[in-house]
């Protein structure tokens, strides 16, 4: 008997999706138009997405040649960033730049969400519970006026998806600074050199995330939404050396200046 309830229920779900398809349409997350599908992306938007290459220099995450890789290269062998590893997941253009604007200016997330999914199976590789997230902190001013902390959700679903730990209060931002995207290369490594520090309880912190996360912790990870040319990054790992552990970046895009 149970076994044929089982079955009319599957049946009955079967028809109710199939119904919704027919009402609501799937329809691609990035571009909108209809698709054959529920997989989230169109043919064409996925043909223009781009991963980051995985020929790049360890340290600053810059494309490099397959013989090359994974350095250092030259500018990390006369002035290299403050992390030991910098990784990004996709390439800023075309529809995944349209989805982090998508989601940074109207608060549009389902893109950017199917985004993490998709990088999940890689990123399994490189994070696990011995890893601590740390997102880049916005201002104040910034947060309150989007309503969201853009790289803690990226912290959220990566950690959610990987089994890792994050925690949004350990690095802090230091007062209010003009946005990057305004500035120039030299103007943005001078605005932030002072813009980041480790809070001064951060060690109660990490035991509201567990007892003995001091010693658990091998690596700490400081996620943003794009990295342009890393001084945002740079900074931000800078101050987190204060942790006593390796800090390495990611970013879910980044453009192809070099960093």
């Amino acid at each position: 008997m149970l076994d044929g309830m089982n079955t009319l229920s599957t049946k009955a779900s079967s028809l109710v999706n199939r119904t919704g398809n027919l009402l609501f349409p799937p329809t691609c997350l990035f571009c909108h138009a209809p698709i054959p599908s529920g997989n989230g992306c169109c043919a064409a938007c996925l043909a223009e997405i781009s991963i980051w290459p995985h020929h790049i220099c360890q340290r600053c995450g810059v494309e490099m040649p397959a013989s090359m890789a994974p350095g250092p290269c030259g500018h990390c062998l006369n002035k290299p960033p403050a992390q030991q590893q910098t990784h990004s997941l996709y390439r800023y253009h075309g529809p995944i730049r349209e989805a982090i604007l998508n989601w940074k200016l109207q608060g549009h997330e389902a893109a950017v969400r199917w985004m993490v999914e998709q990088a999940l199976p890689g990123l399994r590789e490189q994070l696990d519970s011995n890893c601590l997230l740390l997102p880049v902190p916005m201002p104040l001013s910034r947060m309150r006026k989007s309503g969201q902390h853009h790289a803690a959700n990226l912290c959220r679903w990566i950690a959610g998806g990987t089994g890792c730990l994050w925690d949004w209060r350990i690095l802090r931002r230091i007062g209010e600074q003009p946005r990057q995207s305004a500035l120039s290369g030299q103007a943005r490594r001078k605005n932030l050199r002072k813009a980041f520090a480790i809070a001064d309880d951060y060690r109660l912190c990490w035991q509201d995330l567990a007892p003995d996360l001091e010693h658990q912790i091998k690596s700490v990870w400081i996620v943003d939404d794009i990295l342009t040319t890393g001084s945002t990054l740079h900074y931000a790992a800078r101050a987190c050396l204060k942790l006593g552990k390796p800090v390495n970046v990611l970013s879910l895009a980044r453009t192809s200046l070099k960093g």
